[in-house]
């Protein structure tokens, strides 16, 4: 597995010199590819080129000894450090791996391509095969396809599908690939479609192959099904009479556009920020400084900075900045019941608050009014905002987006209700952040941070998304708000968009051109 990460300068807090510190970013992995020295990633790392800015990038290479095996566990095999303006200057670098301490690790090679992804549209295929070659001398085959797009130095792997196990007449899950990365956009350019038996070993043996055209395929207008002979050269050299290693058939190939975060925000959609804060006692007395909840002459603690930080960039996304406000987990005056969904200003009937400086001002103003009480219980707030998201998909259209930041200091009592209502909201126009503060074990929390995709129900029910980002904000306290922000929302953009291209919903109004 390939991951990429990018330099981010920042000055130290405290640093008279004003010296510039790195740290690294993790902005992309690649798919995982089983017992193979010589690797072909189909995943492509999108990232913004700026011509005025040194991009400086780190791309790491792991050895993956299990599924659920995450980088941190893995083999380290090598890096290469560079800069974008080296990559695409070059269209295609190579270069050694080394390890940490800068020396060579091993004989090994990465090799980078760059191109300019400026076409949203993909194309979306739906694909089987009838009589394939039997390769696997006590069973059928276990094929799968790998599509390439031609460049002036030979044939890049553009995707590669799931294996269809034991069968020689499979039907692949339909699958969307960018028009960009499978031909440039010209449609009349060719691609190289190949198909394999998987085998263990990770040495898959060769069925056959075809060249074809997106208007081949009858991508570009309303055509039936497309069938290709699949040909195993070196078979057809040898074997007198033969015809064919299968037929693989395009039973759909469409061209569609797939709209982006910014053509949806400025096609009119409004991102919903919902704020939930924990008054659980397990916060300590806000009266002592030793408090998460304390709030020094300086009007600080942790949760004002998490609210300051998420909010002032979430702010200019909302065309009213009215932004309602709750806190879970306090008795409330006057009968002293714990509540797990109030409203920070009181007032069940408008929780909202004028802008970020409301909200800071509510949570000021409610602190000494309730008593710091438990359980922990997320799902009541999660299912509170998950109701107008599902209102909200009702009305077909991408017109609201629902965000929800939970601001928390410990383990979660009502686990596999927190479950239930992720999963469920990961059907809705719904995103989830939240920001552990203090020093608790967050190991509950980045379990739901699922973004291998492993977030199940109670019952066993999987996430159709990944939509909660958890940090830990002690992981901030040096580097500052804005870097705090940028982790929390650095998945936000990717899952407004793949939320509202997967149900083919349009902007409410056409875009500007980019």
């Amino acid at each position: 597995m390939l991951v990429a990460r990018k330099r981010l300068l920042h000055q130290k807090r405290g640093n008279r010199k004003g010296r510039i510190a790195q740290r690294l970013q993790c902005i992309g992995r690649t798919e995982k590819i089983q017992n193979c020295l010589s690797p072909k990633f189909s995943k492509s790392i999108v990232l913004d080129y700026y011509f005025e800015t040194v991009q400086k990038l780190r791309f790491e290479l792991y050895d993956i000894d299990s599924e659920n095996c995450s980088p941190e566990e893995a083999d380290f095999l090598g890096a290469l450090e560079c800069t974008l303006g080296q990559i695409v200057s070059s269209r295609k670098l190579t270069k050694p791996l080394v390890k940490r301490d800068k020396t060579p690790a091993g004989k090994g090679t990465i090799t980078i391509c760059a191109e300019e992804l400026t076409d949203n549209r993909v194309v979306v295929f739906e694909v089987a095969a009838r009589k394939l070659d039997k390769k696997d001398f006590f069973g059928k085959s276990d094929p799968f396809l790998e599509f390439h797009k031609e460049t002036e130095t030979g044939w890049q792997l553009a995707h590669r599908t799931e294996v269809v196990k034991y069968n020689l007449n499979p039907i692949w899950k339909p699958f969307k690939i960018p028009m960009q990365s499978l031909c440039g956009g010209d449609v009349e350019k060719s691609i190289k479609i190949d198909c394999y038996d998987y085998n263990n070993s990770g040495s898959h043996d060769f069925i056959g192959s075809f060249l074809t055209t997106l208007t081949m395929t009858g991508a570009c207008v309303s055509s039936p099904q497309a069938e290709f002979e699949c040909v195993n050269s070196k078979k057809k050299q040898k074997k007198k009479g033969y015809k064919n290693s299968g037929v693989i058939i395009i039973k759909q190939c469409k061209i569609v556009k797939e709209y982006t975060f910014l053509d949806y925000i400025m096609g009119g959609c409004q991102i919903n920020f919902t704020i939930a804060i924990d008054f659980t006692g397990s916060n300590g007395d806000p009266n002592l400084p030793t408090s998460l909840h304390y709030i020094n002459p300086q009007g600080y603690n942790e949760y004002l900075a998490a609210i300051w930080a998420v909010g002032n960039v979430i702010q200019d996304y909302d065309s009213d900045k009215m932004f309602p406000a709750f806190g879970f987990g306090a008795q409330l005056p006057p009968t002293w019941k714990v509540s797990h969904e109030f409203p920070l200003n009181f007032n069940p009937s408008n929780p909202f608050c004028a802008g970020i400086e409301g909200v800071v001002f509510a949570y000021q103003q409610c602190l000494p009014q309730v008593k710091l009480y438990g359980p922990t219980n997320f799902s009541p707030i999660i299912n509170h905002v998950a109701h107008f998201g599902r209102e909200a998909l009702q009305q077909q259209t991408a017109s609201q987006y629902y965000v929800l930041l939970i601001i928390t200091d410990g383990v979660i009592t009502d686990m596999d209700a927190t479950r239930d209502a992720i999963v469920n909201a990961s059907r809705l126009p719904m995103s989830i952040i939240i920001v552990g503060v203090g020093g608790a074990d967050f190991s509950a929390m980045e379990f739901l941070d699922g973004d291998d995709g492993s977030l199940r129900s109670a019952t066993g029910e999987a996430a159709m998304r990944d939509i909660v980002q958890f940090v830990p904000f002690r992981q901030f306290q040096n580097a500052g708000t804005a870097a705090l922000a940028q982790s929390v929302l650095a998945e936000l953009p990717d899952q407004v968009a793949s939320f509202f291209n997967l149900f083919e919903l349009k902007p409410p109004r056409d875009p500007p051109p980019s």
